[in-house]
């Protein structure tokens, strides 16, 4: 399972530390009667590949998941909601994805997977109108790197931002080679707008403290 940052993983419970070579962070637990390995190595589809080749060095995987946050593209979508991909569309190119069962509520469609965070509504209604349910950064290299190996994949993504909403913090020019945000610079931005920046920060680290653990609920009761 690859994630962007570890955050995205706070509700998968029992994790324990497995070392990957060349990925940030990892981590091995049982879920939904399987032993997998959770990954994370920063945002960006080419970090995401990265950290597939890298897994699969050490870890005889059955399948490939891409999971995390993602923004949602339809208005009905709410924070913390669970979007299963049914096809992940980046750089052109689309990558079928398998179905999940779960008894829990969630969402199907196409995922776009894009080399930026989408920060305004209008770039969000492009997205929507040519058939996104759902946008984010990493699901497409995970999906080509599933694929290269020969290994089924899967897509599931909870919403941390709302289709209608824009970004007053500027996430895109604080990203950096690593696949982190520089916290120092997204700081100094919010000195521009503090009375909008500020609690738009807070919002959404408790938007995705929640949606982290709804995210894990999901996941354990979900069957691949």
């Amino acid at each position: 399972m690859v994630a962007a940052d570890p955050m995205e993983f706070r509700g998968v419970h029992g994790a324990v530390p497995l070392a990957v070579p060349g990925v940030r962070w990892s981590r091995g637990a049982s879920l939904c009667g399987n032993e997998a390995l959770l990954v994370a190595n920063g945002v960006g589809a080419r970090r995401a590949a990265a950290a597939v080749d890298a897994a699969l060095k050490v870890f005889q995987a059955d399948a490939v998941v891409s999971t995390g946050y993602c923004g949602a593209l339809v208005p009905e979508l709410q924070i913390g909601d669970i979007v299963i991909g049914t096809e992940v569309a980046a750089g052109g190119r689309r990558f079928p994805a398998l179905p999940i069962r779960s008894s829990r509520p969630h969402r199907m469609g196409v995922v776009f997977s894009i080399d930026h965070v989408a920060q305004t509504a209008k770039e969000k209604a492009r997205l929507r109108a040519a058939g996104g349910v759902a946008v984010e950064m990493e699901a497409g290299g995970v999906a080509e790197r599933a694929g290269a190996h020969k290994l089924p994949f899967f897509c599931i993504k909870t919403v941390t931002d709302l289709a209608g909403e824009d970004m007053a913090n500027d996430f895109n020019s604080a990203l950096r080679e690593d696949g982190h945000f520089a916290t120092i610079k997204i700081l100094r931005g919010t000195l521009h707008e503090p009375l909008v920046r500020v609690p738009e920060l807070l919002r959404l680290r408790s938007r995705c403290a929640r949606a982290a653990q709804l995210l894990g609920e999901f996941i354990d009761d979900c069957r691949f």
